[in-house]
């Protein structure tokens, strides 16, 4: 069985991108569901799959990252990976798809947690905005935080994997990815077309496809007038090959096998620290193609 994978919103589920790739368990939260009810769910993940992978953002609520270690700690097992991540709503999202593919793969539960740092970086995750008085997640100036009470103001967002933001109608321009992407789109209470009529032929997406947008997205942009976009590796063989290029470690603490300078399952530091291999030049062969 493949390592499975798990969410905490069913709105992360994105739809395969083929016949083959599996969905994900939903973790719910407190409010949702009484603990030993959680503690059977995920028990019948482990015995199923052997491995349980759980990807959560680092916006959810405390209560729900508690019950995941939590469950974590009462079933006292090493076969589930907490991994919390830092991107936007329809960010994570995608690595979950991401994730979902590579888990049917001839990877190892550990190569597929401790891949999601490395496939996050390939994640260009923004979003255009109405206002951004109250966005907290991507540096804002005074100066911008003044031209955002000015009527019809927008301003494009990119939130990973370098932080950046432009007011539309101006120069500047969002830095976009330099290999082959495709595009999903989600839109809120905003029905603008910047994204697909101007961003996307900037960053010469490959296609584009939209997605309902998730339910945190306006909480983590500040905003209900939005729309928010995510530039991702479609394809399965470029991501393959990208987690194929990075050198395999092993765990000095579990013993579990990684990839990168951290494990998924325990958190531990790769020690000594090596110089792996670096994967760029292969995304870009891969994505020549």
């Amino acid at each position: 069985m493949p390592t499975a994978i798990a969410v905490t919103s069913p709105d992360l589920v994105l739809p395969p991108t083929d016949q083959q790739t599996p969905t994900a368990a939903l973790l719910q939260s407190p409010d949702a569901q009484p603990l030993d009810a959680a503690l059977a769910d995920m028990q019948v993940l482990v015995e199923q799959h052997g491995y349980v992978v759980a990807l959560y953002p680092a916006s959810i609520t405390a209560s729900h990252e508690r019950r995941l270690h939590t469950v974590r700690s009462v079933l006292e097992t090493d076969r589930i990976a907490l991994l919390k991540l830092d991107l936007p709503p329809l960010g994570v999202a995608v690595l979950v798809r991401q994730l979902r593919q590579l888990s049917i793969c001839d990877f190892s539960a550990g190569i597929v947690a401790s891949a999601a740092r490395l496939l996050s970086h390939y994640i260009y995750a923004g979003a255009l905005l109405n206002t951004v008085t109250r966005l907290d997640r991507v540096p804002v100036s005074l100066k911008t935080h003044a031209k955002s009470w000015v009527p019809g103001s927008q301003f494009g967002v990119l939130a990973n994997p370098t932080p950046q933001l432009i007011k539309i109608g101006g120069t500047a321009a969002l830095a976009g990815p330099d290999f082959g992407t495709q595009l999903i789109v989600g839109k809120g209470q905003w029905q603008s077309d910047w994204v697909t009529k101007t961003l996307a032929p900037a960053w010469s997406v490959q296609g584009i496809q939209e997605s309902a947008l998730p339910a945190d997205s306006p909480r983590w942009w500040g905003t209900s007038k939005m729309v928010e976009f995510a530039a991702f590796l479609p394809d399965i063989s470029v991501l393959y090959q990208l987690v194929s290029s990075v050198r395999r470690e092993v765990c000095s603490w579990c013993g579990i096998e990684l990839i990168g300078d951290r494990c998924g399952f325990c958190s531990a530091p790769l020690t000594p620290p090596e110089n792996h291999l670096g994967a760029a030049g292969v995304l870009n062969h891969g994505t020549s193609t």
